[in-house]
C-alpha cells in the first residue's frame, strides 16, 4: 500500500485548467484498482492518494501519467506502509 501526497507548486487558477484531465487520470486507475481513495487536502494546498501496487517504480510510472506531474503542478511524494489493519468492508477493495 501507498500514500501518495500531493502538494501544489502553482496558483490553483492554474491548477484548475487541468482539473478535469486529473480527474480521468484518477478514474482510469480507479478502474483498474490501483486507487482506493483520494481527495483534496485542507485547506486546499494539495491532495492525497491511497494507492496499492505491487512495487513503488510501478507506481511512479503510474504517477508519470498524472497531468498534474506531466505539467509540473505539484510535488509527489510517495510513501509505502503495510496495512496490519483495515475496515471489513476494504477486504473486497484491497489486494
Amino acid at each position: 500500500m501507498f500514500i501518495i501526497s500531493l502538494t501544489y507548486i502553482v496558483p490553483l487558477e492554474e491548477l484548475d485548467k487541468h482539473m478535469d484531465a486529473h480527474v480521468a487520470y484518477l478514474k482510469k486507475y480507479y478502474a483498474a484498482e490501483v486507487f482506493i481513495m483520494s481527495g483534496r487536502k485542507v485547506p486546499r494546498t494539495g491532495g492525497v492518494i491511497i494507492a496499492q501496487a505491487d512495487a513503488k517504480e510501478i507506481l511512479e510510472k503510474i504517477i508519470a501519467e498524472d497531468p498534474f506531474h506531466k505539467h509540473k503542478l505539484a510535488r509527489f511524494e510517495i510513501t509505502e506502509f503495510l496495512a496490519s489493519q483495515s475496515h471489513p468492508a476494504l477486504k473486497e477493495v484491497i489486494r
